[in-house]
């Protein structure tokens, strides 16, 4: 009973560390595959993933942290974008893909090198005696060893090295064990399709200009980003400014009806004139809502073309941007002629469309070779070799036979021309069809981009000369309005004129310092908008696109 009892013991403990393990192992499973199908539970597959590293924040935004703020020249929000915009990075994958696909074409050009080994054991019941054994008990051992590749001339070389060794128990087999070995090299030239270094070399300089295309279209897409990124700073520059001027308007309407109460309550004013300058008061404070709201919404914008908005450390900080809108220095000045000719030599989207078009003509020149008849010339040369153990005589051993291949002491040859002539070839001809199309319709896209440059061009140097003429009438316009309002606040200060012209001259003064800052933001982005049609953009701010490695 007591032996009984402490086995029972025993196997309670068993059972209870049983259910635990079975218990880790299934919270275990089911964490890691609680975003798996069953079906990939079942497979082992939610198991075996590894996830992709996390991909990091921006750490140079920390480098620009000063007193609580986002401290930012407009230089320094372009080399932030370089490094973490999200745009630019899902963009230079397809320079990447490039490069992987140029490094895909040279395969049809690797080296191969194989090897094998066979064992076989037959046993055969045989009816005659001229088998040389009732049952027939067969050992066959195949040793090989070959090498092949083709070269860009279309020129494909094979070799291998064979070691057959046998062993039987036949009386009538002379050597028992035997080893044969037999040493082959064969060529195939094509002489037709397929022939000479272009049809085999074409892919190669199909992806070469896949790749260039690929780097051109990648550096417009850059000077877009940094267009639309020096966009964004100037249009949070402007927003701001229109805060800071719809403030001031508010302070200048506040302050008017501050003293329109003091004159009220003094009996200087009669009563139904206060609501007018209340009304203005009313009314800008509506105008400072609607600025500070379009201030968050512009921040925000930008914060997103820097990758700020990512780490929550650095997306709650204020900006400070200490670019400023007024020219500095002389200002730019160019013609349409002179802008279009730098157009034509700077834009990354014309060296796209004559890449390819580039593409297009050795699509033709490898469809028409598709075309030709299929002419091969072909011819081995091969040395075999036996050895084997003969009773009475001494075994020679398999370096004898090796000695007679490589000796090429037994040797065969031969030479075959094979043609193979399609007498229609209706994807050959398709194919061709395609590359005349596909060439037709990039001759469209290329006259498409020159029209598209063209009016970039003439639009950008309009806008610039727009611009400052803009900007030149903005300032006059704000000096008049400033005497305008200092006339207005003496005569009504003499009591020779109305609040309302003051508040009138207000209002003026306060939209015509609204349309310096707008003529000042539009002269900065007419600048970048001129560097962005010519291809400028990139060397004057600096940015260098390193070519990819070959």
């Amino acid at each position: 009973m007591i032996l009984s009892g402490v086995i029972m013991k025993v196997v309670r403990f068993f059972c209870a560390a049983i259910s635990l393990l079975v218990c880790m192992a299934v919270s275990g499973v089911s964490s890691r595959a609680q975003n798996s199908s069953p079906t990939e539970r079942y497979l082992g597959i939610s198991g075996k993933q590894k996830p992709a590293a996390p991909l990091l924040a921006p750490q140079d935004l920390k480098d620009h942290v000063v007193n609580g703020k986002l401290v930012l020249s407009l230089d320094d929000c372009i080399r932030l974008a370089l490094s973490y915009n999200t745009d630019i990075r899902l963009d230079h994958y397809q320079i990447d893909t490039a490069m992987n696909n140029l490094q895909r074409v040279y395969a049809p050009f690797d080296p191969l090198l194989t090897s094998s080994f066979t064992d076989q054991r037959n046993k055969t019941p045989t009816s005659t005696q001229l088998s040389g054994a009732s049952i027939l008990n067969e050992l066959t051992q195949q040793t090989q060893i070959g090498y092949s590749q083709t070269f860009q001339t279309g020129t494909n070389f094979q070799g291998s090295l064979i070691a057959d060794k046998t062993s039987t128990n036949s009386s009538f087999n002379t050597l028992n064990p035997a080893t044969a070995t037999t040493l082959q090299f064969s060529v195939t030239q094509p002489l037709l399709r397929n022939f000479g270094l272009f049809p085999n070399r074409a892919p190669i300089l199909i992806a070469q200009r896949n790749l260039k295309q690929a780097r051109a279209s990648f550096l417009g897409e850059v000077s877009d980003i940094i267009q639309q990124i020096v966009g964004n700073y100037w249009n949070v520059v402007l927003t701001r400014e229109v805060l800071a001027v719809q403030q001031k308007s508010l302070d200048e309407a506040q302050k008017s009806y501050d003293h329109d109460k003091k004159a009220l309550s003094l009996g200087a004013l009669p009563p139904l004139d206060i609501y007018r300058s209340e009304s203005q008061v009313a009314s800008r404070r509506v105008g400072v809502i609607q600025a500070e709201y379009a201030v968050k919404q512009a921040e925000d914008q930008f914060r997103q073309s820097i990758a700020a908005d990512i780490d929550p450390a650095t997306r709650v900080l204020d900006l400070e941007l200490t670019d400023r809108p007024e020219p500095v220095g002389e200002l730019l000045t160019i013609d349409i002629p002179t802008a279009l000719a730098r157009a034509v030599a700077n834009r990354p989207e014309l060296e796209a469309v004559h890449e390819q078009l580039a593409i297009d003509e050795l699509s033709i020149r490898l469809a028409h070779n598709n075309l030709k008849p299929d002419l091969e010339l072909s011819g081995f040369y091969l040395g075999n070799g036996l050895n084997g153990y003969q009773p009475g005589v001494a075994n020679t051993g398999i370096g004898t036979s090796l000695s007679q291949s490589f000796r090429f002491a037994f040797p065969a040859y031969g030479a075959t021309l094979s043609l193979a002539l399609p007498i229609k070839n209706h994807s050959a001809e398709a194919n061709l069809a395609d590359a005349l199309v596909s060439r037709g319709h990039d001759q469209y896209q290329q006259r498409e981009t020159n029209q598209s440059i063209l009016l970039d061009v003439t639009s950008a140097v309009h806008a610039l000369e727009a611009s400052k003429l803009g900007m030149e009438a903005a300032k006059v316009a704000v000096d008049l309005a400033k005497e305008t309002l200092h006339a207005d606040e003496r005569k009504y200060a003499l009591g020779t004129e109305q609040i309302f012209f003051v508040l009138d001259a207000q209002t003026q003064l306060a939209q015509a310092e609204l349309n310096l800052i707008q003529s000042q933001v539009n002269f900065q982005v007419a600048v970048t908008q001129v560097d962005h049609a010519t291809g400028d953009l990139l060397e004057h701010h600096h940015v260098q696109v390193v070519d990819p490695s070959k």
